[in-house]
């Protein structure tokens, strides 16, 4: 995972004959799928993983289209596309007893996953869910002035596919930067993999097919009052969402335990993963 001393090699999962996944397969004992943000991949855990892996079997995974997953151009890179292909990938390892986390749209995966699969999920984890979408890349465009104006950009003929194009580490580092209480804590070497891998051919025009998908986020709610696992809500104290919305959220899955992680935005997986894991683990506080 994007580390010097890991001698782990990703593998590829084919699922069906136009859907395969990459994933990272690390530690001992019950499955645990771990579900990334947007426009990131499974490097994004690469210091939660190790810590969850003491005490569980860690799928990692990259969505489709995205990290090193090959992309299906004909995909429609909406929510449901993304729900079908993890339950894909938990049934094709024939996981059960599965803790499901996810932080963003893996947050709202895992909710959508578990209301759908009832029968192989143990337990379920969805920090800052990314379910509450109003208009397009609306979670992202709130993290600053100049994420607002790019991303907003994407949905514009012409202009668009042209500032697709135009993004470089420096943009990309501005619009993600957005999303954390403390943008210095974005790593250098992380944003170079995620930079490195925009170059991807195909995956500038799927990740704005997959901010046009924006709507299914919101709908996407519809499915929480299914979830019966064990829900725990995280959020860090910056995130995008607000106080509201949240709100909404746990007015749907009313069992659920909420946490709240200080000094932290969206992206809490890579800002303040060992609190994350402590929360995970069973080891954290309300």
């Amino acid at each position: 995972m994007l580390t010097s001393s890991s001698i782990i090699e990703p593998s590829l999962l084919q699922i069906s004959d136009t859907l395969s996944l990459r994933y990272e397969k690390t530690g001992n004992g019950p499955p645990l799928v771990l579900m990334h943000t947007i426009r990131t991949q499974l490097e994004y855990f690469r210091d939660l993983a190790p810590l969850l892996a003491e005490s569980y079997t860690v799928y990692a995974i990259d969505l489709p289209g995205h990290g090193h997953s090959p992309i299906d151009p004909l995909a429609r890179f909406d929510e449901p596309y993304f729900r079908q292909s993890v339950i894909g990938f938990i049934e094709k390892l024939n996981l059960t007893g599965v803790t499901l986390v996810g932080e963003s749209i893996g947050g709202a995966l895992a909710l959508t996953v578990a209301a759908a699969i009832p029968q192989r999920v143990e337990r379920v984890f969805a920090s800052n869910p990314y379910d509450y979408e109003t208009r397009y890349g609306d979670g992202l465009r709130r993290g600053n002035w100049f994420a607002n104006f790019i991303i907003g950009s994407l949905q514009v003929p012409v202009l668009g596919p042209f500032n697709a194009w135009m993004e470089n580490k420096i943009v990309l580092g501005k619009i993600m930067g957005g999303g954390y209480h403390d943008p210095r804590k974005l790593p250098s070497d992380l944003l170079a993999e995620f930079g490195r891998v925009a170059q991807r051919p195909g995956y500038r025009r799927i990740a704005r097919k997959v901010l046009a998908g924006w709507r299914s986020w919101s709908k996407a709610r519809d499915q929480y009052r299914l979830v019966s696992a064990p829900v725990t809500l995280i959020y860090g104290d910056g995130d995008w969402s607000r106080p509201n919305e949240r709100e909404r959220t746990r007015a749907l899955l009313p069992d659920a335990r909420l946490f709240t992680l200080k000094n932290t935005g969206h992206f809490s997986a890579v800002e303040n993963p060992s609190e994350l894991a402590c929360i995970i683990l069973g080891t954290g506080a309300l």
